[in-house]
């Protein structure tokens, strides 16, 4: 275009009407043609862009789920979903936008420098330095605005940590009346990330005043070299304006180039952790197949397991271990808070592995059984049951390895006496689930008739009943005993609480301290024994007295 802008603009001056025209029919055929293929690939970038993004979500959130739980006990929700959320929205313009114009201006800047030494390699010299101590400048800029946006995007997540923290226990924080220190904590983030935001910008500055002054530089350079040129008869002034603009075409290009290269390297180096989460292997469960068996019995053994948990190495939780549960018997765990009860829940889960010793699962090491397999033969209730944000129909029927009609799902909200509050609901069944909605209790009896659902092998409760009034947690009780005796299906049930009314008509309560476990027997002989399950029952009847 420079060329033929020249030839237009002197063919004119010279009054060569037909070379004029016909360098004005090329321009004119040049611009259409040139803003249809830019509209064009402009439009392709952006799609391949939106794919781009589309699977680096789909393949990041993938790899989060399929992480060992050890994983999401050091990394924070708040930070994972900045991951998932403003990470890779980072990453949002880097095909549509940075790449597709690095390689627009590479291109339009290789095809000056052509033309450049074409008309005047003495000339073109001055110009190529120019471009190399911008280079220079810009290794500079971007070595430390690749540092600055790491920093930034840590800060970032760690904000949104704070505030997601903050709104998701806000209960908690007007209880307390911490608004305030809420407001100062999230504010101590914001002020780290302001800081690093304000040194990069100051940086882009300098950048800047160095583009913008070497360019006016080369451009004044251009003027004052061609000028000497055409009075010594070396250059014609069409030459030197073909001279003047191809420069400008270079210059600019250059600044396009190294400005989407600094947009697409910033990019790049906020989302470090987000390529470094995308490399981590799967958890080692999902990575081999395991043994199926024909039918799960329940039979269940701890052979000196000791564990402790990964984020925690100086912490023994479970100290030699040995435990064993038959096939269709109930077992209560009891104990202080921290001696090891819900740990135990948690290896048999396969959550996480033992230290040392080993759980044989009807006589198979548990290592060496299929873990979705597994898992289909158990039901579990966790203290905190955290349903899912859709309809309670689906939460009851959430996970279950069968095909279930309305009928069974009803059937399994009776049993866990759930169906009588559900039918009272606006929606019934189809009510979406928040957290306004229902109370702890209400909670807990869904996920009961979830685990009830799944027909399991073994039925494992884990302070299951915490938030049941004394009714529900009677009528519970009944099912529960009903549920193991049932003859067309055996189970084995663990019972885990607090309560201690829950567990006396147990077949054998397990009584743990400290990792170990220091009593076993059934309710009445271990209040004969007087050891720690006896003042366990006389603190908690001290305390409802």
């Amino acid at each position: 275009m420079p060329r033929i802008l020249a030839a237009s603009v002197f063919s004119a001056n010279s009054g060569e009407s037909a070379a004029f025209f016909r360098s004005s029919r090329m321009l004119i055929l040049l611009l259409i043609i040139s803003g249809i293929c830019s509209g064009l690939r402009s439009g392709c970038f952006a799609m391949a862009n939106t794919i781009l993004v589309k699977r680096l979500r789909q393949s990041l959130y993938a790899s989060l789920v399929f992480q060992d739980i050890s994983f999401f006990d050091m990394e924070t929700v708040g930070s994972l979903t900045s991951r998932l959320g403003s990470d890779c929205q980072r990453l949002s313009h880097v095909i549509g936008n940075d790449i597709h114009l690095i390689i627009r201006n590479a291109i339009q800047g290789t095809g000056a420098l052509i033309n450049l030494l074409t008309l005047s390699w003495p000339l073109t010299l001055p110009t190529l330095v120019i471009c190399s101590v911008l280079a220079i400048i810009f290794s500079i800029y971007v070595w430390y605005q690749k540092r600055a946006a790491k920093l930034m995007q840590e800060f970032n997540a760690c904000a949104n940590n704070v505030a997601q923290e903050t709104l998701s226990l806000m209960r908690i924080v007007r209880a307390y009346g911490t608004e305030g220190e809420e407001v100062e904590r999230y504010k101590r983030w914001l002020d780290e990330l302001a800081f690093v935001s304000i040194r990069e910008s100051a940086a882009y500055g300098l950048w800047s005043t160095s583009f913008l002054t070497l360019y006016r530089f080369t451009q004044v350079l251009a003027v004052l070299l061609g000028g000497i040129c055409i009075m010594n008869s070396q250059l014609s002034p069409e030459q030197l304006t073909k001279y003047i603009l191809y420069c400008e075409w270079l210059i600019y290009a250059t600044w396009r180039v190294v400005d989407n290269s600094s947009s697409l390297l910033q990019s790049i180096g906020a989302c470090e952790k987000v390529f470094h989460v995308m490399d981590l292997l799967p958890t080692d469960q999902f990575l081999s197949k395991g043994v199926k068996l024909q039918r799960l019995m329940g039979n269940i053994q701890f052979v000196n397991v000791s564990f402790h948990y990964p984020s925690r190495i100086s912490v023994p939780i479970l100290d030699r271990l040995n435990l064993a549960i038959q096939a269709n018997e109930v077992v209560a765990i009891v104990g202080l808070s921290g001696s090891g009860k819900s740990t135990v829940v948690n290896l048999l889960l396969r959550l996480y592995q033992p230290v040392s010793g080993q759980i044989y699962m009807d006589g198979l090491p548990l290592d060496e059984l299929d873990i979705r397999w597994l898992r289909e033969k158990i039901g579990f209730v966790g203290q905190e049951p955290d349903l899912f944000n859709m309809d309670i129909k689906s939460n009851i029927k959430y996970g279950c390895p069968r095909e279930v009609k309305d009928e069974d799902i009803e059937w399994a909200a009776k049993q866990a006496h759930a169906h009588e509050f559900i039918s009272s609901l606006p929606h019934g069944y189809q009510t979406i689930v928040d957290n306004d909605l229902l109370s702890g209790g209400q909670k807990q009896r869904i996920a009961i008739a979830r685990a009830i659902l799944r027909d399991p092998a073994i039925l494992v409760l884990d302070e299951a009943t915490s938030a049941l009034d004394a009714e529900s947690e009677h009528h519970l009780k009944g099912v529960f005993h009903g549920l193991r005796n049932e003859s067309r299906s055996k189970r084995t049930i663990i019972l885990i609480a607090h309560r201690l009314s829950t567990i006396k008509t147990a077949d054998r309560i397990v009584v743990m301290d400290k990792g170990r476990i220091v009593e076993m027997g059934d309710h009445t002989e271990l209040l004969h024994k007087g050891g720690l399950y006896s003042q366990l029952i006389g603190a908690q009847a001290e305390s409802m007295a």
